[in-house]
């Protein structure tokens, strides 16, 4: 795997997880346009290696992702309304790509996750975050609204928490975060996050790749409205889904594997 990034660090262990940890401590691993452009580059190239079976999204240092980088918002004040449309574009493709990674997307997350930080959260599958872990989306203070992001964390929270917490730009702590449905779990310290981590891990791997692919698609095209309008009759869309899945190389080996009590293939 061609690793060579300025701020990330990937790794993937025999197991073919892959942790891509933002790399950016010195500034809380804040978003500027290159770190934007290797999350998009790492999701499109390492990620899809077909020996990667998860990837686990996660912030060095103490901090896991403190929004955007003030020199970089410092340009966009520079910009005109066309060169601010090109950066803001790459930014919401970036997220809409992570959200629609079709392999399991967990996210660990510690010290803070601010602006789009939030919305990293929001695009993983699993978010297990610290019990001291503040959150915020705080970009009503600056003027500006949590736009790029904002598809994403309507999706995971609703709307009408949305709408309290987009205008308000309040902290709140990870058990409202969780109360909410920004992340799964909470756990009592940061130490407990690569053991909450791995029990999490251990059932993701137990489960049929494809499978795991098609169920995230599955969930994107029932509750995204632009998609669920291009299924036409929603129950010949899921039967055939189903079907499909039962058919397959995958779906034979699983259901055989439990009727013989045995371990699947993929395993």
């Amino acid at each position: 795997m061609n690793m060579a990034y300025k701020t990330l660090q990937p790794s993937v262990d025999a197991r073919g997880v892959l942790t891509v940890q933002l790399d950016r401590p010195d500034v809380r691993n804040a978003f500027n346009e290159v770190l934007i452009g290797e999350l998009a580059q790492v999701f499109s190239r390492e990620a899809l290696d077909p020996k990667v079976r998860a990837v686990v999204l996660r912030g060095q240092g103490p901090v896991f992702c403190a929004g955007g980088d003030l020199n970089w918002m410092k340009k966009a004040v520079d910009f005109s309304f066309e060169e601010n449309l090109k950066d803001t574009l790459e930014l919401a493709q970036m997220f809409r790509q992570l959200n629609e990674f079709p392999k399991p997307l967990l996210g660990v997350i510690q010290g803070a996750a601010i602006g789009g930080g939030v919305g990293l959260v929001s695009v993983c599958d699993i978010a297990i975050a610290a019990k001291d872990t503040q959150f915020s989306l705080s970009e009503v203070r600056l003027g500006i609204v949590p736009a790029c992001i904002g598809p994403f964390v309507v999706a995971k929270i609703g709307a009408s928490q949305a709408r309290r917490l987009f205008i308000s730009a309040e902290r709140f702590t990870a058990t409202q975060a969780r109360d909410v449905g920004l992340v799964h779990e909470v756990v009592e310290t940061a130490a407990d996050l690569d053991t909450a981590l791995e029990r999490v891990l251990g059932n993701i791997l137990q489960c049929g790749p494809n499978a795991m692919a098609v169920a995230k698609k599955l969930v994107l095209d029932l509750s995204w409205p632009e998609r669920r309008e291009q299924l036409g009759d929603c129950l010949e869309y899921v039967a055939r889904t189903l079907s499909e899945l039962r058919v397959s190389n995958e779906g034979q080996e699983g259901v055989k594997a439990f009727l013989e009590k045995r371990r699947p293939s993929w395993l």
